[in-house]
């Protein structure tokens, strides 16, 4: 086995999951296969009780696991399903120690940070480096592990004392230390200032760690004089002094390393072959290139109440652009504040109300993604009842499809101040309930999460042409909430369609409005598995109508196929969905 080690100075928020997802897309270039590990040196066990505002959004993986958005990066860049193992925290590392002391494991010893807590560290990342997370048999050739704050941080050094360790439990020839740092530009005359990042590997080899690679971040490619400077005062060779430059798009990031060696680097450093006969082909030309050159433009607003932060819905929005990228379209993404859609708005905020109004109203489709707690929610249903009311091309997430529910019960259905129990307790009309299992004492962990089965109740509905398959779909969840399924027969016969529930036929998974152009909601979160090369069908249904061309898409998928077998890995029906993706778009002239 062969590591790879991403670290960061000077500040966070650098790139450090990018740097280490393209490592990734290189060395797969090559030949070998490939795992990752995230370290977060927080005391939370996950990222689950975490606002965004606070990390970005909550990435959910197929186990349930709740973890940090780096993940979502690592499984979109590399097309792998990871686990909650693939997430390391202090949270978790220390509660296994504990429990291990409890259980009588080091009966006799003082428990201690190095090296019980350090040997826990080392024997977890041993573990899971050798899980398959590709859907193949045997283990991956190398792992890429992120170490997550900058370097200097109290409360990552167990993890830095435990990975200096680590080099030598591995030996020689398999561990590759990448760090990741700021060359700043100060002053008009655009100086690059190489002290910050000296001073960031001073402190990391002081550590015991010394880096083979410098990924240096800055606006623009580095002066020549730059690099030696850096190569002659952070001890690495010139030419293993990268520029992580900015570039139009990210997929552009393994590009700009490749063109830089960096992959022959590793390769050798590592006693790894193939990096003489790298393939990026289709990555460069059909994910890195195809984005630059898109010029139709579809503008899709999206309404939610972290808008100020857009990594609050990474995964939304790379969703929306893989669909763009299938249907040759150009995301224009307008974020609109879901309070300032409320009628509340417009007489303390009245500029902002007319601007988010003018916005949602000019967009070609609206989508409601995720979220929890009752700020915003108004503004969302009015959104919804745009939506419905004006034939505009909708998809709902989660919330988003509890919305679409209470929207419909309000105004269709004339259910007064119908809402979900979450926002009012107290609702004549509690149309979206708290599910019985659910935990009213714990937060962490005790959502519905993980990858569940949606069963199709009919082939003739949207979600089934989409997806291709005409029996289930197997989809991430992460709520708590649920549409009561004791109002579900009113709801039907006032005209909401139920097209997709649970195993058990109670909860309700995906719903749809007959005679609409597109609208669309689902419990679930589809934008956790979709792919560049396997955009998720929701999406795409959205994309393609917002652009008026999914009746031409879909006249092809009149008859979906049988729902394959899932494998361990990713099913085999979204690898199918690839393939019916590309052929179908290039049929309809346009899409």
């Amino acid at each position: 086995m062969k590591y790879v080690l991403v670290t960061g100075g000077v500040v966070s928020g650098l790139g450090k999951g990018v740097t280490a997802s393209s490592i990734g897309v290189l060395l797969k270039a090559c030949g070998h296969r490939v795992t990752s590990i995230k370290i977060d040196p927080y005391l939370n066990v996950d990222a689950g009780t975490m606002s965004p505002f606070e990390h970005g959004e909550v990435f959910v993986l197929d186990d349930g696991g709740e973890a940090d958005l780096d993940l979502g990066n690592y499984e979109r860049f590399l097309d792998l399903s990871l686990s909650k193992d693939n997430n390391l925290t202090t949270g978790k590392i220390y509660s296994s120690v504990i429990e291990r002391e409890r259980r009588g494991d080091y009966l006799g010893k003082t428990v201690q940070v190095v090296p019980h807590i350090t040997d826990a560290i080392q024997d977890w990342i041993e573990r899971v480096a050798h899980v398959p997370v590709d859907g193949r048999d045997g283990c991956p050739e190398v792992c890429v592990i992120e170490l997550g704050g900058t370097v200097g941080d109290i409360e990552s050094m167990p993890f830095i004392e435990a990975l200096r360790q680590f080099q030598f439990r591995v030996g020689p020839g398999n561990m590759c230390v990448i760090h990741v740092s700021l060359v700043p530009v100060i002053g008009v005359v655009g100086e690059e200032k190489t002290k910050p990042t000296q001073h960031s590997v001073a402190t990391l080899r002081s550590l015991g760690l010394n880096p083979h690679l410098l990924a240096c971040r800055s606006q623009a490619p580095l002066g020549q004089a730059t690099k030696d400077k850096l190569a002659l005062f952070c001890h690495v060779p010139a030419n293993q002094v990268l520029t992580m430059h900015d570039v139009s798009n990210i997929w552009r990031v393994p590009e700009v390393l490749e063109e830089q060696n960096a992959h022959k680097t590793v390769c050798d450093i590592l006693g790894l072959k193939g990096a003489d006969t790298i393939n990026l082909k289709e990555w460069k030309s059909c994910l890195a290139a195809k984005w630059d050159s898109l010029t139709e433009v579809v503008t899709i607003a999206m309404v939610g109440k972290y808008t100020d932060l857009s990594d609050a819905y990474l995964s939304v929005n790379k969703a929306l652009q893989h669909a763009c990228l299938a249907a040759s379209r150009k995301l224009k993404l307008e974020w609109v504040e879901a309070g300032y859609l409320e009628e509340s708005a417009l007489n303390e905020q009245k500029e902002e109300y007319e601007s988010a109004w003018k916005r949602l109203k000019e967009a070609d489709g609206i989508l409601v993604p995720g979220g929890f707690g009752g700020r915003g929610v108004e503004g969302k249903i009015l959104a919804a009842q745009y939506a419905r009311q004006n034939n505009k091309p909708y998809l709902g997430i989660c919330l988003g499809m509890q919305i679409a529910v209470i929207e419909f019960a309000r105004n269709v259905m004339r259910w007064d101040n119908a809402n979900s129990a979450e926002i009012d307790p107290a609702t004549p009309h509690p149309v979206v309930v708290f599910m019985p299992e659910g935990s009213t004492t714990h937060k962490g962990g005790t959502m519905r999460l993980g990858t569940r089965r949606t069963v199709l109740q009919t082939v003739e509905c949207i979600a089934a042409k989409l997806y291709q398959t005409e029996q289930y779909i197997d989809e991430r969840h992460r709520h708590r909430y649920e549409v009561n399924p004791e109002l579900v027969p009113q709801l039907e016969e006032g005209g909401l369609r139920f097209v997709g529930r649970d195993e058990t036929g109670t909860r309700m998974e995906i719903v749809e409005l007959l005679g609409h152009k597109y609208y669309v909601a689902a419990q679930f979160h589809p934008e956790f598995k979709s792919r560049p090369f396997k955009p998720s069908p929701l999406f795409l249904g959205l994309i393609l109508a917002a652009a008026g061309k999914l009746d031409n898409y879909l006249s092809g998928n009149a008859t979906p196929l049988m729902s394959p077998v899932k494998s361990s890995g990713e099913s085999a029906a979204h690898a199918a969905l690839s393939d019916s993706i590309s052929a179908k778009l290039q049929f309809s002239e346009g899409v």
